[in-house]
C-alpha cells in the first residue's frame, strides 16, 4: 500500500506531471498565437489555406507511409490553421535531423566491420536463390549481413531467459553491454546488478544504456550518477523534457545484452519482474527470448555501440570489441543462418516491416505469429490477408488481458477483416502476451522486440535476429503450438460481441492510429 502512494505522489508531483504541463502550456501558447492571429481573418485565413493546400500536395507526394499521410490530411484539412502548423513543426524537426546525420555517420563508421562475406552468400545462392536476394536487400540497405557458424538458442518464458542470462553475465570476462526500454528496481533488477558490481571490480568494463522514458516513473532522474559510482557507464536515451519536439517520439524499444563480443541476447524481455512472473500485472506473462553465440554477435555489438554513440563526442575504436570467426561457446547445432538487424525510424527504411511482408509472401504452408499489439497500415494487412487467402495457415496470438485498453479496442477492429479473410486470431487466455515472434514453414523465423504496430514499425528503434533453417527453429515453433493450446480463438460472433461503445472508440482511434 505504501508503495502504491509512493508512486502516486511520485507521478503527481513528480517530472511526469511537471513535463505534461509544460507541453500543455506550448501547445496552449501556440494557440494562442493562432486566436491572436484571427483577427487579421482575411489575411491569415488566405496564408493559412494556401499553406494548408501546399501541405497536402506535400504530403500526398511525400514517400512515407500512406496510412500517415490520411493521419495528417485529416487534421490539415479540418484544422487548417492549426493542423498546417503542427505538420510544418515536425517537418522542419532540426532534432531528428541531426540524430539521423549522426547515426548515418555512425553506420558508414562500422560499414568496413560488416561487410558481407561473399562465399557465405554464394553458399545461400546454392541452396535459396531467393532466400540470397533477401540477403542482399538487407545487407545493402538495412547494412546487416547474413552470418553462418552462428548457434542460435529459444527461450519460451523470461524466467528461463533470466536464469542463462545471469549463468553468462557470470562469465564475463571483457565486457558487457546492455541496452534495455525498461529497467525497474526489483528482483530481477537487483540479480542483475549485484553481478555488473561484482564484474567491474573484476575489471570487466560495463555499459548500460536504457530509455528515457524510465526516467519518468521507474527509476530516479540522477540514476546513471548512482551506477557510475560503481564504476558502471551509464547513458539515458533521449531523455523526456518538457519541450516540444518528434525526437521524443522516437523511442529505444530494443532489447539487447552483449558478453565479451561471444554472447548476445534479445527478444521482447525487458528488465522488470513481470517479465519473469515474478510480479502479476495483468496474469501470466508470456514472453520469448533468443541467445546467439558465434559469428553473427558481431551485428549486435556494433548495434549497441552505433546507438551508444549517437550522443557521444569520442568515438569508440570498434576492432576492440570484435572477434572475428568466433566459434559457438554453447554445445548447440549451428547450422543454418542468422541475420541480427535493427531499425531506424529516421532513415525511411522500414526494415522491420519489410522482413515480417518477406515472410509472409514467400511462406507456402504457415506463418504463426505472436505479438501483443495490432495496429496494421494497409500494407501489413493486405500481407496477412493475401497469405490466407493464398491457402497459407495465418494464425495470430493476441493477448487476452491487454495492458492497454485503447490499444487493445484498436485492434480489435482488424479482427473481423482479418478473419473473414481466412486469418485465425487466438487470444492467450492465462494473460498477457508480449512476445514478437514470427515462425514460418519449419525455415525462417523472427525473434526481437519488433510489434505489429505502427510504434515498433514506423516509430521506434527496433532489433530482431532473423533466422533461416536453423535448428532452433523447431523450438520456436514447438513453443508456438503449447502456446496456442493455452489460447481461444475469436470467432465472427466474438466480434460481434465487443459493446458499441468500444467498437466506435477503436474506429475514431484507427483514424489517428500512426500518429499516437
Amino acid at each position: 500500500m505504501q508503495k502504491r502512494l509512493k508512486k502516486i505522489l511520485r507521478l503527481v508531483f513528480g517530472r511526469t506531471m511537471i513535463t505534461l504541463l509544460f507541453l500543455l502550456i506550448q501547445i496552449f501558447i501556440l494557440f494562442v498565437v493562432v486566436t491572436q492571429l484571427s483577427q487579421y481573418y482575411e489575411l491569415f485565413y488566405t496564408i493559412s489555406l494556401v499553406l494548408s493546400v501546399i501541405s497536402i500536395v506535400y504530403i500526398i507526394n511525400d514517400k512515407s507511409n500512406t496510412s500517415f499521410k490520411m493521419a495528417w490530411i485529416i487534421p490539415v484539412m479540418s484544422m487548417p490553421v492549426f493542423g498546417t502548423l503542427l505538420y510544418i513543426f515536425v517537418k522542419l524537426e532540426l532534432g531528428t535531423k541531426l540524430v539521423n546525420r549522426k547515426l548515418k555517420e555512425l553506420i558508414n563508421e562500422t560499414k568496413p566491420l560488416m561487410e558481407q562475406n561473399v562465399d557465405v552468400l554464394n553458399e545461400l545462392m546454392e541452396k535459396d536463390a531467393r532466400e540470397a536476394d533477401f540477403v542482399r536487400y538487407m545487407n545493402n540497405y538495412a547494412f546487416f549481413p547474413v552470418y553462418d557458424n552462428t548457434s542460435a538458442k529459444y527461450f519460451s518464458l523470461g524466467e528461463s531467459k533470466f536464469e542463462t542470462m545471469l549463468e553468462e553475465l557470470r562469465k564475463a570476462e571483457k565486457f558487457i553491454f546492455m541496452e534495455y526500454f525498461i529497467i525497474e528496481e526489483g528482483v530481477m533488477w537487483n540479480a542483475v546488478l549485484e553481478i555488473l558490481k561484482q564484474k567491474v571490480k573484476e575489471g570487466v568494463e560495463v555499459r548500460i544504456m536504457y530509455d528515457g522514458t524510465c526516467s519518468i516513473m521507474l527509476l530516479p532522474n540522477n540514476y546513471p550518477k548512482k551506477l557510475e559510482k560503481f564504476g558502471i557507464k551509464c547513458k539515458v536515451f533521449s531523455p523526456i523534457k518538457p519541450i516540444l519536439t518528434t525526437v521524443q517520439n522516437n523511442r529505444d524499444h530494443r532489447k539487447i545484452l552483449v558478453i565479451d563480443g561471444k554472447i548476445a541476447f534479445t527478444g521482447g524481455i525487458n528488465i522488470a519482474d513481470e517479465y519473469i512472473n515474478y510480479k502479476d500485472r495483468f496474469g501470466h506473462w508470456k514472453d520469448t527470448a533468443i541467445m546467439i553465440s558465434g559469428k553473427g554477435v558481431k551485428s549486435f555489438t556494433l548495434m549497441f555501440l552505433q546507438n551508444w554513440n549517437i550522443t557521444g563526442t569520442k568515438p569508440d575504436n570498434y576492432s576492440d570489441y570484435i572477434i572475428e570467426d568466433y566459434e559457438p561457446v554453447f554445445d548447440i547445432p549451428n547450422k543454418g543462418y542468422v541475420i541480427p538487424y535493427s531499425d531506424s525510424p529516421l532513415d525511411n527504411e522500414c526494415v522491420g516491416q519489410n522482413v515480417y511482408i518477406e515472410i509472409l509472401f514467400r511462406a507456402t504452408n504457415y506463418v504463426h505469429i505472436m505479438t501483443p499489439y495490432l495496429i496494421l497500415d494497409d500494407e501489413m494487412q493486405n500481407a496477412l490477408i493475401f497469405a490466407a487467402k493464398r491457402g497459407v495457415e495465418t494464425v495470430i496470438i493476441m493477448p487476452h488481458i491487454p495492458d492497454k485498453k485503447y490499444a487493445y479496442y484498436l485492434a480489435r477492429t482488424y479482427y473481423e477483416e482479418l478473419i473473414i479473410a481466412g486469418v485465425k486470431i487466438y487470444e492467450y487466455t492465462p494473460g498477457f502476451m508480449h512476445a514478437k515472434v514470427f515462425v514460418s514453414d519449419d525455415i525462417r523465423a523472427v525473434v526481437g522486440s519488433i510489434n505489429l504496430d505502427y510504434r515498433s514499425l514506423f516509430l521506434h528503434f527496433e532489433c530482431a535476429a532473423y533466422l533461416y533453417a536453423n535448428d532452433s527453429i523447431s523450438d520456436i515453433e514447438a513453443d508456438y503450438m503449447d502456446t496456442l493450446a493455452k489460447c481461444q480463438e475469436i470467432t465472427l460472433e466474438d466480434c460481434h460481441k465487443l459493446g458499441m461503445f468500444k467498437k466506435f472508440f477503436g474506429r475514431v482511434l484507427r483514424l489517428i492510429a500512426p500518429l499516437m
